[in-house]
């Protein structure tokens, strides 16, 4: 099985060094597997591309690696954040407008530069002040939270396959053996995919049609295909920047929340080695560039710190595994096609434990970095961005929109409660909680 490491609670914790090639495939193969669900569903619902969606996400996810110096197990993968704008430009997934909305993916990614700008000016504590975990914990709930209805409804397609897959994934954890028990979402998915095809309820029509080998985008499907046609709707084009940018804010909480959640799992402090700056610069060009060629905008993925949190296994090289992997499927259009075909009951049965184990991360990350609810102004704080979080994601609307000029402004409640969670928590009177980036084998939101 390869050498273990023990924590403090007697859990073991694999050095993918040790495990040999094989295994590393394996575990990174879960790794794919665990972010294909989301990944993939989000160029399905805008109309665009899979195949790029694989491609972009394998290369944002090697450049944040590079730019981070191999010290970050993050995988970048497709943004739900971005919806809401992929939607306002062009609600039917119109080819022609998807590009202009594709523009204002990209400013808002270089929105990213700006924030790392000063958290390398200032000092990423100094930065963090403003994000301690009182802040960001509940933030990183609310995420968990909000994507639990999606996989509801996933279930709900058909309950006797997300079951199968849920059974698999418990089993493989609790009571499996040598590499069955670091693996339990890759065998939740293997299993319960082939149970639906055993029992005809996946259609491999599009499968049979789809070529093995093709490039991942069509240039005219690009923003450089769009500004080199010489034909730009300029109003479209200020409209889309205007509407998609600010929800790089929310986004950029949710990565503080992701690169803290992933440190406190791993035990590194990952704000100060490598640095916040660092891996904002990588989220943030991984997302524009993957914008300039058609793909979704990419965020760091709460399914995959999900992954190491049940494996045990932290070693960054496993996640690269994974992003050659997208790389590599993004070439084949069969392949694209059979995850394309995978049941939603089965994503939906294992992403409701990877999205309740987002929200778990939260929690557990402030209670063991001691914050203080006896303050009442703790309690507050997180009671407005839960509220906020929650009541406005589920509310008729889904978010809340405000004209500026004629321009319409959608806020979604993760955004909302971010900024209002940021400003609560530094006007509020009385000794604020602190951010602790010395604290032996700490994250920023403390161990896991």
């Amino acid at each position: 099985m390869g050498k273990e490491k023990k924590t403090a609670v007697d859990e073991p914790i694999y050095d993918a060094r040790t495990l040999g090639t094989p295994k590393m495939l394996v575990l990174g193969l879960q790794h794919l597997f665990a972010m294909f669900g989301a990944t993939v569903l989000v160029p399905i619902l805008t109309g665009l591309s899979v195949s790029a969606t694989l491609l972009f996400a394998g290369l944002a996810t090697l450049f944040m690696h590079l730019v981070t110096g191999k010290k970050v197990p993050v995988f970048l993968g497709s943004s739900f954040a971005f919806l809401g704008g992929y939607f306002a430009i062009a609600p039917n997934g119109e080819p022609e407008k998807l590009v202009y909305a594709c523009v204002g993916v990209a400013c808002a990614g270089l929105l990213y530069l700006v924030l790392a700008l000063i958290c390398k000016a200032c000092g990423s504590k100094n930065v963090m002040r403003y994000f301690p975990p009182v802040v960001t914990g509940p933030i990183i709930i609310a995420i968990g939270l909000i994507l639990a209805p999606s996989a509801i409804n996933n279930c709900s397609t058909n309950w006797w396959i997300a079951l199968v897959a849920i059974v698999v994934v418990i089993v493989c954890n609790i009571w499996g053996k040598g590499m069955i028990k670091i693996v339990p979402i890759l065998m939740g998915v293997l299993v319960s995919y082939l149970a639906a095809a055993l029992t005809g309820n996946v259609d491999f029509s599009a499968v049979k049609e789809a070529a093995w080998i093709g490039l991942p985008f069509q240039m005219q499907n690009t923003v450089f295909g769009l500004f080199a046609s010489g034909n730009v709707d300029s109003g479209l084009l200020i409209t889309s920047i205007i509407v998609i940018v600010p929800i790089a804010f929310a986004t950029m909480m949710e990565h503080v929340g992701d690169i803290s959640a992933i440190g406190g799992a791993i035990e590194k402090n990952l704000i100060e080695d490598p640095g916040l700056h660092r891996t904002l610069i990588g989220d943030g060009i991984g997302t524009a560039i993957a914008a300039l060629f058609g793909a979704p905008a990419n965020t760091t993925y709460g399914e995959n710190t999900g992954v190491l949190v049940l494996t045990k296994v932290y070693d960054p090289k496993v996640v690269r595994i994974a992003a050659y992997f997208a790389v590599l499927l993004s070439f084949c259009p069969k392949f694209a096609a059979l995850i394309s075909a995978m049941p939603a009951a089965t994503i939906g049965g294992v992403s409701i434990i990877l999205y309740g184990m987002i929200s778990a991360v939260g929690v557990r990350n402030m209670v063991e970095n001691h914050t203080d609810f006896q303050k009442s102004r703790n309690v507050i704080v997180a009671a407005v961005i839960l509220g906020l979080a929650l009541g406005v994601n589920f509310s008729a609307g889904g978010a809340i929109s405000f004209a500026i000029g004629s321009v319409n402004i959608s806020l979604t409640g993760l955004a909302i409660a971010s900024i209002v969670g940021i400003l609560l928590n530094a006007i509020l009177p009385g000794k604020r909680d602190e951010y602790m980036p010395n604290q032996e084998n700490s994250g920023s939101l403390g161990k896991f």
